[in-house]
């Protein structure tokens, strides 16, 4: 005898779909789409997650900004809006490094955008951690494998400290007067502090290899992968061209924000003397892990434009000042552009 219903086809046996949702493990079933809510949720938090670290930041170092902004009101605003305009160069040159340094073609318009969120998020992190994880992210999303995109990190991190010596060697060529009084040159002390943390650096990195074996091979396949990548770039002109002209520029770029905010200040001082007194304090003090390079660099500006004959309280105001134009006014849009960038899921 037939067990199937007189009146039509049997019926599908029921399966595990959105109308009967498969329980979770604690026993209560899964409500259709709760996994989706969550995961917007969290985006929505993330992105909305640099505005709040922007306002605690400004709350706790409201001090500077004040008096930056009292500063700049008595400055001349047309040798201000240059500063700024050297500002948004630095993005660019930031942008050229980071193409140069991997073997991919990347979006313009978004890798741009990329460099714009990572420099706000360097400011909220110390070493430059910040700017490297979006910069890592965004490559990611754009398909390029982990290795190869922590490698092209590690190469525009080099270059960046290679290039450097060079303009400055240039910049004591080009202007021999614009060269601080010996008194502003490392004492030995600090030369032997250097030479010890350069030393230190690479041991350091073999004990911890040593010791910890399951950091050997992840390493040893970053070295392989930069090598075999930086080997590659170096026979293409449209990848090695960017990254040594970019990583040459970005600190001439940031050197021409200090001379354009000490001219609108009326610093006694020559734009090369200006340009030399960032390039040599920064090299001084950028070894030290601060985020974005802030708190050192400042210190040593100070001292290097004082050594010169600056007033202090104006060589303060042109410090405050360098920082009005690199790091608060470009903060809100670039957090902007990076909450922009999660929401989109470009990060």
């Amino acid at each position: 005898m037939s067990l199937l219903p007189l009146d039509g086809p049997a019926a599908p046996l029921p399966c595990a779909d959105d109308r009967h949702p498969q329980p979770s493990p604690d026993g209560t079933p899964a409500s259709p789409g709760r996994r989706t809510l969550t995961s917007a949720a969290a985006r929505r938090a993330l992105s909305l997650l640099p505005l709040l670290l922007l306002g605690i930041w400004a709350a706790i170092d409201w001090r500077a900004v004040r008096e930056g902004v009292a500063h700049l009101a008595t400055a001349d605003p047309w040798w201000l809006l240059a500063g700024l305009v050297f500002t948004c160069l630095g993005w660019v040159a930031a942008a050229c490094v980071r193409q140069g340094a991997i073997p991919d073609r990347l979006p313009k318009g978004l890798l741009l955008a990329s460099q714009v969120a990572a420099g706000a998020a360097n400011h909220l992190l110390p070493a430059s951690i910040g700017a490297h994880a979006v910069t890592v992210r965004f490559l990611q999303r754009q398909g390029v494998p982990l290795p190869r995109a922590t490698a092209s990190i590690a190469l525009y991190s080099l270059v960046r400290a290679l290039a450097k010596p060079p303009v400055v060697l240039v910049c004591l060529l080009a202007t021999p007067t614009a060269v601080p009084p010996a008194e502003l040159l490392p004492d030995r002390r600090t030369l032997l502090l250097i030479a010890t943390g350069i030393l230190l650096a690479p041991a350091a990195a073999a004990v911890v290899l040593v010791l910890v074996r399951p950091l050997r091979r992840p390493a040893f396949d970053l070295v392989r992968t930069a090598l075999t990548d930086a080997r590659r770039l170096h026979t293409r002109p449209s990848r090695f061209l960017p990254l040594w002209c970019g990583a040459a520029a970005a600190p001439l770029l940031q050197a021409c924000v200090v001379a354009s905010v000490g001219t609108a200040l009326g610093v006694p001082l020559a734009w090369t003397q200006l340009v030399f007194a960032f390039l040599a304090a920064s090299t001084a003090a950028g070894a030290v892990p601060a985020p974005g390079g802030i708190g050192p660099i400042d210190a040593a500006l100070v001292l290097t434009l004082a050594g010169y004959g600056t007033p202090l309280a104006l060589a303060t105001a042109t410090v405050i000042g360098y920082r009005v134009l690199t790091v608060w006014l470009p903060l809100l849009p670039g957090m902007l552009v990076l909450s922009a960038l999660v929401q989109r899921k470009v990060l």
